[in-house]
């Protein structure tokens, strides 16, 4: 009896402790009580335990708006239970509103969280806006009329404009205009020495051409870090322009060359052709000349005065060259 006794008490306790624990979770007491003392009214079972069957964390919301009311901001608990819904960052909003308020910067609860909900760091850009700081770009390369590459780095002070943090282009856009206007004052230098001499030159240029229009930045100042000289394009693609052209030329000549050789091979063909056909005359001859003596066109004494004027005309031929070669000597 005595162990059932024993086994009842604990089973009673393990339920007191659970129910305990339930009740807590689904009532936070403690939350309640410093919500109190703080001077936030909260219903306890209304609002606290509404928000835990709405599936919103009590604390997140609660903590906020005591932070919220000891700095004077007046704000109420179903603002802030419908930016948490809507997916938003509680206590970043009211930590901006306070440092917006101390600032004396005009941003209202509406337009915090409008800035949240779109994915900027509203206390972030509050933080900006008091204290500016720095963006630096990477390395950017110019040539200037004279051919010579020009690196500059840059450093520009910016400052959050809360008004057109929605809808405004972020710090990337800052970069690449600002990278694009020292391109174009580079470019535009009539030699190099102009831009290491006067660096400043840049930086007015940049800051007149309004480069923050349309982005969630005030640009204060823009400030040329470095400037270092890189290669000398120009003569680089004189360069490459010069092996070029060789190529081009040599590229011409092979080709003049390939036509010259295929018009002799053409020519030598031709000769061996027009041999060929003397070869196939000259084998005609003893075949029309028997044919001539078997029909009776030719007799055996036309046959004899033909080979005397041969053997004439070729002794003819030999006293000729030898006279040449003499006279030839002589001289």
């Amino acid at each position: 009896m005595e162990s059932i006794g024993a086994a009842t008490g604990l089973m009673i306790i393990f339920v007191v402790l659970f129910s305990l624990i339930v009740f807590l979770y689904f009532i936070p007491v403690g939350l309640w009580i410093t919500a109190y003392f703080s001077g936030v009214k909260i219903r306890l079972v209304r609002d606290l335990v509404g928000m835990r069957l709405r599936k919103v964390p009590p604390s997140h919301i609660v903590r906020p708006l005591i932070t919220a009311h000891k700095a004077g901001i007046p704000l109420d608990l179903p603002q802030l239970e419908a930016h948490f819904l809507a997916g938003g960052h509680v206590q970043r909003v009211v930590s901006a509103l306070i440092s917006a308020d101390k600032a004396n910067i005009d941003l209202d609860f509406t337009r915090a969280t409008a800035i949240d909900l779109a994915g900027r760091d509203v206390f972030e850009a509050v933080q900006v806006s008091v204290n500016p700081k720095v963006i630096e770009t990477p390395p950017i390369s110019a040539v200037a009329k004279d051919g010579i590459q020009v690196r500059a780095i840059a450093r520009v002070t910016v400052r959050a404009n809360i008004e057109r943090l929605i809808g405004g282009a972020g710090e990337e856009t800052i970069i690449a205009r600002v990278g694009e206007g020292i391109v174009s004052t580079i470019g535009s230098s009539d030699t190099h020495l102009q831009v290491l001499e006067n660096p400043d030159r840049i930086s007015q240029v940049v800051l007149d051409a309004g480069l923050d229009a349309g982005t969630a930045f005030e640009i204060l100042s823009i400030d040329i870090a470095d400037v270092d000289v890189g290669e000398n394009i120009g003569a680089k693609l004189q360069i490459d322009q010069a092996e070029a052209d060789l190529k081009i030329a040599q590229a011409k000549a092979e080709e003049r060359r390939a036509a010259a050789v295929a018009v002799e091979q053409e020519m030598h063909a031709e000769v061996q052709r027009q041999r060929a056909k003397f070869v196939e005359a000259e084998i005609q001859i003893p075949l029309a000349m028997a044919e001539a003596f078997r029909s009776g066109n030719l007799g055996i004494m036309d046959y004899y005065n033909l080979k005397n004027i041969e053997a004439d005309t070729k002794m003819r031929d030999s006293l000729g060259s030898d006279d040449k070669r003499s006279a030839g000597s002589d001289s």
